[in-house]
């Protein structure tokens, strides 16, 4: 339970009980958040209890007060019209959640281990391609759920499929056939993946001229699942220079998988879920030896599960991925996150995976997300008008170190470069976590990189901020009761503790809805609360040593939680700026 959950439970509690003392029998009275922290924290409503005791709320909310016991939670209560409002004692809570911060560091807000496994599938790119725009969010929402998981206490399996096999595979493959001359990234100069990408581009321009291509990249299929010498070494070849390039792009990203699979083998485990599917007269074989399922009796359609020449699709080999995994892990839930357009699909293999007796696959979701587009319209990979995660990080990366190179001259070029990499990669990851999952994103490079609002680099220049703070300072903080009782918080301050309450409360609804965006909410109202506080509050130059020394830990508490929220989105705080 939060800490301020445990406010709330002893205030209700207490409430509880004067309730029973004037005839109301309510053990869990309704509590509310008032719409501001100068009406209390918390808010009981006394509407439900009028008929009752046939009398008027506001009556009924004065007798409750008179019968509240003391509780050392309580500074005082106040009633506005039909409402009981609490103040939470501010040197208590102070006390508690600043000394818990301290202690704590990293940890506060932590869960101890459950013993719950949950699997976690994202980015698996296809080796086709270099990852793109898309893929990046898809990178920073299965990383930001994956940490968010774990620190709520899961033992969580970052898992990526790599989709290495299949008619886009071909796609490829046939055009460097064609076109490519045995050419290398070297003798390109290109980076690996982006070379295989520019096949599939050039196979998708071809194709348009020549309608043929289309059987000749079925027919490479077909030989590469017969094993055919030739046709498996150029897909070896084309596979290595695709996921090379595309683990480089990772690494750049500080994206890291628990777990590596690859579509090229779980495919066979498909293949004998389709064999197993028919034996149980789940599946049927049509008259050209395709296998389908008929889902019309759950609201679905019918569905080929594999293609008359005996090549397997995409849910052929989800089906087998699935039961493996689940030998694997035993997991108790597992998420898949892939974009919306998916929806159906996911469906269909949740829907048939229980059909075949698989139980578990009802704790199976699909975490769907929105689409990412830049200003100048939506891309698309085959007509070669995406932007590549490499290109898009580069943009992003020289856009940072300008303005590292104008305001910070007392850095070297080694920190510059280091400062210019963490802000770039603060601006892509938290504009793309800034959103509902379900939304569309415009991505506009120049907004993710401001240093003012809602963004990445604001939330980093508060950290430096802070450790700025901290430096000149040069103090040993330390926290007890004598020292909180000596201090009377002003109200800057009190709103402070009050945001730091909070983020026990922000870290369990991110776990509760997967969404990151919970904890960007937090973080950014922390910063621009704390902004505020440090304009409008002098703290090395305060009045007196203890509003220094308290003014100094309510900034340290501050700093912990930036710190520990920004690692849950996957971003790197910053020590200067």
């Amino acid at each position: 339970m939060t800490l301020k959950n445990k406010y709330v439970e002893r205030v209700k509690e207490d409430v509880a009980l004067a309730l029973k003392k004037i005839g109301i029998d309510d053990k869990s009275p309704l509590c509310e958040i008032p719409p501001s922290i100068d009406m209390g924290n918390l808010a009981f409503p006394m509407f439900k209890y009028a008929s009752t005791l046939k009398q008027n709320p506001f009556l009924i909310a004065q007798s409750v007060q008179k019968e509240m016991l003391n509780n050392s939670l309580i500074e005082k209560i106040e009633i506005k019209g039909a409402y009981l409002n609490v103040f939470f004692n501010k040197k208590t809570a102070a006390l508690e959640v600043l000394s818990e911060i301290l202690n704590k560091k990293e940890k506060y807000g932590r869960h101890a281990k459950n013993n719950i496994n949950i699997v976690v599938e994202f980015s698996c790119p296809n080796t086709n391609k270099p990852l793109h725009l898309g893929h990046c969010r898809n990178n920073v929402l299965g990383d930001s759920i994956a940490r968010i998981l774990n620190f709520n206490g899961y033992n969580v399996k970052k898992v990526n499929l790599i989709n290495d096999r299949g008619i886009h595979i071909c796609k490829s493959m046939l055009a460097y056939k064609k076109f490519g001359s045995n050419t290398t990234p070297d003798l390109e100069g290109k980076k690996s993946d982006h070379l295989v990408g520019h096949f599939y581009v050039k196979y998708a321009q071809e194709v348009e001229k020549d309608e043929s291509l289309e059987k000749e990249a079925q027919s490479i299929l077909q030989l590469w699942e017969k094993g055919d010498k030739e046709v498996v070494e150029l897909w070896k070849k084309m596979n290595k220079w695709a996921i090379d390039g595309i683990n480089q792009t990772y690494r750049r990203m500080e994206i890291e998988f628990d777990d590596y699979e690859y579509e090229s083998i779980n495919y066979l485990y498909g293949k004998e879920i389709v064999e197993f599917g028919l034996d149980k007269k789940v599946f049927y074989r049509m008259e050209d030896n395709s296998v389908w399922i008929n889902n019309e009796d759950i609201g679905l359609d019918k569905k080929i599960i594999l293609r008359a020449d005996g090549t397997s699709i995409y849910i052929t080999q989800d089906l087998g991925t699935a039961v493996k995994r689940h030998e694997k892990y035993k997991f108790e839930e597992m998420i898949y996150v892939v974009g919306s357009e998916q929806e159906y699909h996911f469906k269909t293999l949740f829907a048939i995976l229980q059909k075949l007796g698989y139980n578990w696959a009802k704790r199976c979701q699909h975490l769907s997300y929105g689409m990412v587009n830049l200003p100048d319209g939506k891309m698309k990979s085959r007509e070669g008008t995406v932007i590549d995660a490499d290109n898009l990080m580069d943009i992003l990366y020289n856009m940072s170190f300008e303005v590292i190179e104008s305001k910070q001259r007392g850095l070297n070029e080694n920190e510059k470069r280091d400062v210019a990499n963490k802000i770039s990669l603060a601006a892509l990851k938290y504009y793309l976590l800034n959103f509902s999952n379900s939304k569309d994103i415009l991505f506009i490079p120049e907004k993710s990189i401001s240093f003012d609002g809602n963004t990445g680099p604001y939330l980093q220049y508060t950290s430096a901020r802070l450790n700025s703070l901290f430096l000149k300072s040069n103090k040993v903080l330390s926290i007890d009761n004598d020292f909180i009782g000596k201090n009377i918080l002003n109200n800057d301050e009190w709103n402070i503790i009050v945001q730091l309450l909070e983020y026990e409360e922000a870290v369990c609804k991110a776990k509760e809805t997967l969404a990151p965006v919970e904890i960007c909410n937090y973080l950014y109202n922390l910063a621009r609360g704390y902004n505020k506080f440090y304009h409008d509050n002098p703290i090395l130059k305060a009045s007196t040593e203890e509003k220094i020394n308290i003014r100094l830990i309510i900034s340290r508490a501050v700093h912990i939680l930036l710190k520990s929220g920004l690692n849950l989105l996957g971003i790197s705080s910053l020590e200067k700026m």
